[in-house]
């Protein structure tokens, strides 16, 4: 193993970069730590503490084991000073709602996700990644969550699919400074794995606010998650790509098209195809709205 103090500065950056991108999120001692025999070690010393103390109380065989009083209960267990202790769900459901409630502007909302700590997912990012470029376009873009690059710029959309995004819009007259780009989840989970079904349930309050807010004519569903998210079916993106459906955000029904993600394309280039083909029923769309 490579000691920390044998690393020029920008290669102890590069690796940190690497072990963050794979998801680790806890740096870990020097030397190999033996915690089942710690554990054992602390049991027994444990054991014998309480056989001493038992020793020493006084005997006395006068009153029954049981007097028919009940045991006085545990004292309750409070949580060490700085620990992040996890909400209940319904409880964090509860508090997104409410601090959505609150916000009566994109300004307001970003500052109500940042002050947020009723979902877990935030415990291990770097960045609270909120939405850029311009809402008052009409068009929104959504992704489903952040990438490595994004939780490292702080922003929607970085990194190698952020700059095959940008080629995409401009192929059909948009700018990514001209349209507004978000993503279902502010925060990118450890590792990328897709969120749990209760971290969905708090980061759906904030995401539906954000288009309230925004108030889009249009929005471009970018991915199989997000379309799912959006549209509760179980399909694969490929099902539900390139129809135009609407999406229900408070009292507005707001047209909706699904199209591949970048990273998607990246992966698979011979879908580029299919993405090409849903950005002009998306452009077509858009155009007949601004004549």
């Amino acid at each position: 193993m490579t000691s920390a103090s044998e690393l020029a500065p920008a290669e102890l950056a590069a690796l940190l970069h690497f072990y963050a991108d794979s998801g680790c999120d806890w740096l870990l001692e020097d030397e190999a730590v033996d915690r089942i025999a710690e554990f054992q070690a602390q049991r027994l010393e444990r054991e014998a503490q309480m056989r001493n103390r038992q020793q020493a109380a006084p005997q006395t065989s006068e009153r029954p084991a049981n007097d028919g009083r009940s045991a006085p209960s545990p004292a309750a267990r409070t949580p060490a000073p700085g620990v992040n202790v996890a909400v209940p769900d319904a409880d964090a459901v509860a508090a997104a709602r409410q601090a959505c409630a609150a916000a009566n502007s994109l300004d307001a909302l970003k500052a109500a996700l940042e002050g947020f700590s009723g979902c877990n997912l935030k415990n291990g990012a770097r960045s609270t990644v909120f939405a850029s470029g311009d809402p008052s376009s009409g068009i929104m873009v959504i992704g489903p969550m952040p990438s490595a690059e994004c939780d490292r710029d702080g922003i929607p959309f970085s990194g190698r699919p952020g700059q095959l995004l940008d080629r995409m819009l401009a192929a059909i007259g948009l700018h990514r400074d001209k349209v507004l780009l978000t993503n279902v989840v502010a925060w990118r989970p450890p590792g990328n794995r897709p969120p749990s079904p209760a971290e969905m349930d708090i980061c759906r309050p904030f995401i539906e606010r954000q288009i309230e807010l925004a108030a889009p004519n249009h929005l471009l569903i970018l991915g199989n998650f997000t379309a799912r998210f959006f549209f509760a079916e179980e399909q694969s993106i490929f099902a539900m790509r390139g129809t135009w459906r609407d999406v229900q955000v408070g009292d507005r029904a707001i047209p909706a098209i699904a199209s591949l993600h970048p990273q998607d394309l990246l992966t698979a280039p011979a879908n580029k195809a299919l993405a090409w083909k849903d950005l002009l029923t998306f452009r077509q769309r858009i155009s007949l709205n601004e004549s």
